[in-house]
């Protein structure tokens, strides 16, 4: 059922007692969306996201994400979306209604290193990792240890390998990896589960990226109990050297307990295997150019780490007598317009 953004604000005005809606704006659906959104203003001014399942299966997911959301938003130092009203739809499944989250997207490929935004950052992630795992136990969180959680990818790597559009060299490296179990030693935390820039909400008080604060972060519906290194992911396949090392430096000082060594490597990692799940996804709903467009991204990044393998440089080792430089050159700081995007969708999630 595709209910109108008009249906969408008449349930959010039942949510919510005292919201009555003044303008509606709906968000486009895609294929394989599994909600419908829709962006409110009411007669006092104020600005509502609400969230309707799509599916019963997609209406049990949400439960469990707003219950986490409605615990963690007195925990952390930055904002959530947090419920603020509900309304049954049927067939066991019920609508949210949550106030929006305002603030821009960043960019990460424009992230600047250094103490600014980058760190603010890694401060973030840390407070999240920190949460106590009985809360999430609470909230039914799904929860993974370590070699459960590298066997469940084996376990995605096969089913790809079927398909026949993973090429060889990509399927050996990845496999050397996750049978490598020294790599998987990894303290389980609360995980966003796929960060992606656009559901970084940031404010700055001037068009400088060293002002810049996390204000909240969207996009909930991956959440679970399982490796830190997920929530790195995108970041350090699209952030600059610089900007990933602040952010990574910020967040083991924030951390209650140390990082472990290989956090940035399977970081890397994750970033690539999101490929393998959007083929398995493609595959999943039978839809041959979303197929096609999986494999070709999966043969341009063989492409690329065939190449790198070729062209890695052999580093001479410096005589003992021998000083260099130890300090980098003063990186500058990009602007607010580079480092961020305004969109409202951000919130969707």
């Amino acid at each position: 059922m595709t209910r109108t953004p008009l249906a969408l604000a008449a349930l959010a005005s039942a949510a919510v007692p005292g919201l009555d809606p003044t303008t509606v704006k709906g968000v486009v659906h895609r294929r394989g969306h599994q909600f419908e959104v829709a962006f409110i203003e009411d007669t006092q001014h104020r600005r509502w996201v609400m969230r309707a399942p799509r599916s019963a299966a997609a209406g049990a997911q949400m439960d469990v994400s707003m219950s986490l959301l409605g615990l963690l938003s007195r925990r952390l130092p930055f904002s959530v979306p947090t419920p603020r009203g509900f309304v049954d739809l049927g067939e066991g499944c019920q609508a949210a209604v949550y106030p929006y989250i305002a603030g821009r997207p960043l960019n990460f490929a424009h992230l600047p290193g250094g103490p600014g935004i980058a760190a603010e950052l890694g401060r973030a992630l840390a407070a999240l990792h920190n949460v106590d795992l009985a809360l999430c136990e609470e909230a039914g969180l799904t929860s993974y240890d370590p070699d459960t959680y590298r066997t469940r990818r084996l376990a995605d790597l096969d089913r790809a390998a079927a398909t026949g559009h993973v090429p060889t060299e990509l399927l050996s490296r990845w496999e050397r990896c996750l049978e490598e179990v020294s790599l998987w030693r990894f303290a389980p935390t609360p995980t966003h589960g796929d960060l992606a820039g656009d559901e970084v909400l940031a404010v700055f008080d001037a068009d400088d990226a060293a002002t810049g604060r996390i204000r909240g972060l969207t996009g909930w519906q991956d959440a679970k109990v399982a490796d830190p290194a997920d929530d790195f992911a995108t970041l350090v396949t699209q952030a600059s050297p610089e900007a990933f090392d602040s952010v990574l430096e910020a967040y083991a000082h924030a951390r209650t307990d140390r990082p472990d060594k290989h956090l940035e490597r399977r970081a890397r990692l994750a970033g690539e295997l999101k490929l393998v799940a959007d083929l398995l996804t493609a595959v999943g709903s039978g839809n041959p150019s979303a197929i096609q467009a999986c494999a070709d991204r999966l043969g341009e990044l063989n492409a690329e780490t065939l190449l790198e393998e070729e062209l890695e440089p052999v580093v001479p080792t410096a005589p003992a007598t021998q000083v260099l430089p130890t300090e980098p050159p003063p990186a500058e700081l990009g602007s607010t317009a580079e480092l961020t995007n305004a969109a409202e969708h951000t919130n969707a999630d």
